[in-house]
């Protein structure tokens, strides 16, 4: 990759034109005052400046509640976070209320549209896949968010929808800055409705990709799944600075899978040298690339989240690839990672699987990807999903809908390609698909549904555990599902206890301070 120029666009005048007359002079008279990050006016403490190396005091007189209001005329209206804008511009007016909504401090920060900026992960913005941004706070998510609506709408010339909660993407007012080129924005009337806009974007305008700051809350994980279902492509930042920590937000790990406890045969916990219960992704992640931006010239790109966060489970440390951008300009690959086939053309495969075997390519229809993904990995076959029929070495669906002869299981059927009709879409039916089909022996032994349930539920507990740091009761069960609950909790290195008397008797998990 060669240098690249970047240009930097903030137009500051019009954030000063806003202040007080004396406070906009002083902060002229500075001579790096192009070097503003944000001023802050305080009532009853003198006005401060803040840059990118220092911060200054503007006056010694405090900020009155005149300061205040001659801010606030001047700016948009203030929406339900406490957030304004200057139209046309990016910059941000954020408001402190008294108990009695009475504004009492304003917070003005510089909003720069930085161009060029995206050239470090172009080829992987163009690539058509799903990318998850993550990195502190002000390290540039929205900056290269921005960046990445401009590059997709104007240069591949793709229909791009931004959705907009606090205007911090595309600017205050009705027209969108010029950041984002011709990609379009749709604003959000407050951020608890951030998810149904998501939603409302893909069903209203048609967008090929949607571009989205800050998913927060278990709702807008859920809208991303969806869109990213309907095969739109989505370009999206998190909180969470790395993949690690994101894998034990119970809130947002489902963006990259979720995790929940898997129970193994005694022979396949043997082999892998584990405990029967192990952990392990619960679904194909929402994103299929993860950007770790860990500072405005390092990045960390996983491009294959799903093989990461399979190998992180297993104790393996992801090696993603680095991308460096040198004080000259020129973008450096400092690690490559060797390339992931596609996941239609992945097999699924244990280290020690069957050798010299063909591989079967199963099509699922009606029939849960997560469960045959994860039937495959229990049992170590040779076995892969494809998303094209055609290619299938089998079609699997439900009897329910092989009955009623759907145009996909006709087309299968012109195909010559089998198609095995199962009772139910559970793990159970399809393992033991796949145990006769590979000529396999069924375990000698396995967990019953209640065992199971306990299991999955210390796993939403151990995850809440850890987010809040705070002890979490489990529901009542019998001594020896308890006795299962306590080794899971174990191995997370957790404690736990047995509280109340029985048929109520239950456990209890604790962080360990």
């Amino acid at each position: 990759m060669g240098p690249r120029s970047v240009e930097i666009a903030d137009d500051l005048g019009a954030l000063l034109d806003v202040l007080p007359p004396v406070i906009r002079e002083a902060l002229l008279r500075q001579p790096d005052v192009n070097e503003l990050v944000e001023v802050v006016l305080d009532l009853g403490r003198p006005p401060e400046a803040r840059f990118l190396s220092r911060s200054i005091t503007l006056r010694d007189e405090a900020v009155m509640r005149e300061d205040l209001h001659f801010v606030v005329s001047r700016v948009g209206a203030f929406t339900r976070d406490n957030r304004a804008g200057i139209e046309r511009t990016l910059h941000r007016i954020s408001a402190l209320r008294n108990r009695r909504g009475e504004i009492i401090g304003l917070t003005c920060r510089v909003g720069r549209a930085v161009f060029g900026t995206v050239d470090i992960v172009k080829d992987v913005i163009q690539s058509g896949k799903n990318i998850l941004l993550l990195g502190k706070p002000g390290v540039g998510k929205t900056t290269l968010l921005r960046e990445a609506a401009r590059v997709l709408a104007d240069e591949l010339g793709k229909r791009v929808m931004v959705v907009d909660t606090s205007n911090e993407i595309a600017g205050d007012g009705d027209i969108p800055h010029p950041g984002i080129g011709r990609a379009r924005r749709l604003q959000v009337p407050s951020p608890e409705l951030q998810h149904a806009v998501m939603i409302e974007a893909v069903e209203n305008h048609m967008p090929e990709v949607i571009v989205i700051d800050e998913i927060g809350t278990e709702a807008e994980a859920l809208a991303a799944r969806t869109i990213a279902e309907r095969g739109v492509q989505l370009i999206a930042t998190a909180h969470g600075n790395s993949l690690e920590n994101l894998l034990m937000n119970p809130t947002l790990c489902d963006l990259v899978g979720g995790i929940h406890a898997v129970t193994l045969s005694d022979e396949e916990a043997k082999r892998r040298g584990t405990q029967k219960t192990v952990l392990e992704r619960k679904a194909p992640p929402t994103f299929d690339v993860l950007i770790e931006i860990q500072d405005k010239d390092r990045l960390a790109v996983h491009h294959d989240v799903a093989t990461v966060v399979d190998r992180l489970l297993r104790g393996i440390p992801p090696r993603p690839e680095l991308r460096l951008r040198r004080p000259s300009g020129e973008i450096e690959i400092v690690r490559e990672t060797t390339p992931s086939p596609p996941p239609e053309e992945r097999a699924v495969v244990a280290s020690s699987g069957p050798t010299g075997q063909r591989v079967l390519r199963i099509f699922p229809y009606a029939v849960s990807r997560d469960k045959i993904e994860r039937a495959i990995r229990e049992l170590g076959v040779p076995a892969t999903i494809t998303s094209d029929v055609k290619q299938a070495d089998v079609v699997l669906t439900l009897k329910s809908h092989a009955r009623t002869g759907t145009p996909r299981l006709r087309e299968a059927a012109q195909w010559n390609i089998p198609v095995i009709a199962l009772k139910s879409n559970t793990t159970t039916q399809v393992r033991n698909f796949l145990i006769g089909e590979f000529g396999l022996q069924a375990p000698s032994e396995d967990l019953s549904p209640e065992e199971q349930r306990a299991l999955e539920e210390v796993e939403e507990a151990v995850a809440e555990v850890i987010a809040h740091r705070r002890p979490v009761e489990l529901s009542p069960q019998s001594a020896y599902i308890r006795r299962l609950q306590h080794e899971l909790v174990q191995r997370y290195g957790l404690i736990s206890e047995s509280k109340g008397q029985d048929p109520f008797r239950r456990v209890v998990i604790y962080p360990r301070f």
